[in-house]
């Protein structure tokens, strides 16, 4: 039976969203954010779906969006809420009441995923299937839990976001760099597969569209690509741009344009949820720390030295502080500096993108738009497929998309 609570006013048709991590914080964020919105307690501020030129496409309603997801983790939604209301205030306890049955129902449909390859994000508490099913049977098991849930909720499509914790980086990727290659080596039951890429592959071949919001390796594979684009199923990521890297993509092109040769640029970048603990290993952020590196690198190749670094700080909860240093050259060789710091709550930057995501690649998946969405490099560090890391040629792509779509 639906859940009429769920059911988009209009009438219009409903689009399921399965979250891989869903107990996570981003997650969590997201599912409260969009059950506020449907039930009018707050507004759509950090939603580029919600301005102009992109709120005129036909869009998929944010009180439309059905809930379901994987996750390892065995504290429930409401639990999880809780915790980022008494450390961070977000939400607030007004909202959090309010919604907290929408949390409950939704809880009732997250499934116990796979945690293969995914180093320190797996806990001793976590919750996980079987590893020691063969690599198609995970695959097949997690298919299953996309179709059941699309057709118990009778969505019109399901789209498929993976906002879990940061996996170690894939050793040879290029091993799988062809369809045929990649499904060899499920078949196979190839260890080194990686969660990210099991979740990702289930979903494009069950043709739904699908969004990796984090670094790891998900759909950055060859094969992925070109399953997706015979399958002509939508796809992007990686690594979503929510802090500290937004405002590098927007500042770096300002010291290109002028001409002012930038002699180092060093960010450090602390926080204190689960993403930043398991980025204290070195295997889970290498990943992490080449997306954030490698924006600067693209706007300014000339630049003497570039450096991130993300430490965990566990008394900042959800908080997270990047400062950011830099040290140019002007005329007349004349040196001089920049400092900017930039604090927010992590997850109430990211969870609007996480909504906005899901519409735009429901948007594409409904007018036949398969593969890469180039349009969408705007939300991503590593933005798959596209070279461009300048913020505002990024926006113009995805406000050309709405000019033609709308």
């Amino acid at each position: 039976m639906t859940d009429r609570r769920e059911q988009p006013a209009d009438g219009a048709d409903r689009t399921g969203v399965w979250l891989v991590g869903a107990r996570g914080n981003v997650a969590t964020m997201s599912i409260v954010g969009a059950r506020a919105i449907a039930r009018g307690l707050t507004g759509t501020t950090g939603m580029v779906t919600e301005r102009e030129p992109v709120a005129s496409l036909d869009l998929p309603p944010v009180d439309g969006l059905v809930f379901g997801g994987h996750d390892i983790a065995p504290e429930s939604l409401v639990a999880q809420a809780e915790r980022q209301r008494d450390r961070n205030g977000v939400p607030d306890a007004e909202t959090l009441a309010a919604v907290r049955d929408d949390l409950a129902e939704i809880d009732d449909r997250i499934e116990v995923g796979t945690a293969v390859n995914c180093g320190a994000a797996v806990s001793e508490d976590s919750e996980r299937l079987d590893e020691s099913l063969a690599v198609r049977d995970v695959v097949d098991q997690i298919r299953d839990d996309y179709e059941t849930f699309r057709e118990r909720h009778d969505l019109e499509r399901l789209v498929v976001v993976n906002v879990a914790s940061t996996e170690p980086e894939l050793a040879a990727p290029e091993r799988y760099d062809t369809r045929d290659a990649l499904e060899r080596a499920i078949d196979e039951d190839d260890r080194d597969l990686p969660a990210s890429v099991l979740y990702t592959y289930a979903a494009i071949d069950g043709g739904h569209p699908f969004v990796n919001f984090t670094p790891s390796t998900g759909n950055t594979l060859g094969g992925i690509r070109e399953l997706a684009t015979a399958k002509d199923v939508p796809h992007m990521g990686r690594d979503a741009k929510t802090g500290e890297t937004l405002v590098k993509s927007a500042l770096a092109p300002m010291f290109a344009g002028r001409n002012l040769q930038v002699m180092s640029w060093e960010g450090h970048n602390i926080l204190g949820n689960k993403d930043g603990l398991v980025l204290e290993d070195e295997e889970n952020a290498a990943g992490k720390l080449s997306s954030k590196g490698d924006v600067l690198d693209s706007i300014l190749p000339d630049i003497g030295h570039n450096r991130v670094r993300i430490d965990y700080t566990p008394s900042l909860a959800d908080w997270k502080t990047a400062w950011d240093y830099i040290h140019f050259e002007g005329f007349l060789d004349t040196e001089m500096t920049m400092q900017f710091t930039w604090e927010g709550s992590d997850s109430a930057l990211a969870a609007p993108l996480v909504l906005d995501l899901v519409r735009l690649v429901a948007h594409a998946d409904e007018h036949g738009n398969g593969g890469l969405q180039p349009q969408l490099a705007s939300f991503f560090k590593a933005p798959i497929g596209v070279d461009e890391h300048d913020f505002s040629r990024q926006l113009d792509r995805l406000y050309d998309y709405a000019e033609q779509h709308r």
